[in-house]
């Protein structure tokens, strides 16, 4: 899983790309820990436009991220969302837990604020 990450308006854009399962899971959470650990208040927008699966160790990384980047008054938000995540999203009752943009921009301006 390669991933690619740049910055907007102070938001750190994750952009991930393949599978987030197996090792790709720990590569993932070497990507996010810094952001969210050398961020005062970490703001970060991870669009999985380009995953075409996530298994439950993949949404447990994203999920730990989440708690941390709250604990620092952070916000993590998500987008394009494909349908085989917001399946496994739904059925573990982590609908809520992300904040949901329709687009890029929606979400920089949303995420800025």
């Amino acid at each position: 899983m390669a991933t690619q990450i740049r910055k907007q308006n102070g938001i750190t854009i994750l952009e991930p790309n393949g599978k987030i399962a197996g090792s790709a899971v720990s590569k993932l959470r070497a990507i996010i820990s810094p952001q969210i650990m050398f961020s005062d208040t970490p703001r970060i927008l991870i669009n999985f436009e380009n995953v075409n699966r996530i298994d439950s160790s993949g949404l447990s990384a994203l999920m730990e991220a989440r708690v941390a980047a709250s604990g620092k008054k952070g916000r993590i938000g998500v987008i394009n969302v494909g349908k085989h995540i917001k399946n496994l999203v739904a059925l573990n009752g982590l609908v809520n837990r992300f904040e949901h943009f329709q687009s890029e921009d929606a979400a920089v301006s949303a995420l800025s604020a």
